[in-house]
């Protein structure tokens, strides 16, 4: 199983990024997914969820209307558009599918003017 996430970087107060995660090594097309994240001196927390077939999502209510987690399965790639980022959401992210134990390196998200 492979989890290899991109699109972190430095953004200012009210940007946005994407983030990618691109999957491998189990059927990605079946398995629900998953973006969490991780602060400094903080648990790690879920922030979006997406069904296998990307027709249900679920999202933390600090994201709501803000971030959007779709998929690709013919890619087998999940994304995390985040929009009106704040300070708060600086942390590591990581994708996860929910079937499995492994987890990616993560990509770091930095919100600050």
């Amino acid at each position: 199983v492979q989890l290899v996430e991109s699109g972190g970087g430095l953004v200012q107060p009210g940007g946005s990024l994407r983030l990618s995660c691109a999957a491998s090594g189990f059927t990605f097309r079946s398995s629900g997914m998953m973006w969490l994240r991780q602060a400094p001196g903080k648990e790690r927390e879920l922030v979006a969820a997406i069904s296998s077939g990307g027709r249900s999502t679920n999202y933390a209510d600090s994201v709501k209307g803000r971030f959007t987690i779709s998929r690709d399965n013919a890619k087998n790639t999940v994304y995390l558009q985040m929009n009106d980022l704040k300070p708060e959401d600086t942390a590591v992210y990581y994708c996860k599918s929910n079937a499995l134990l492994d987890w990616g390196q993560g990509t770091q998200v930095t919100v600050s003017s």
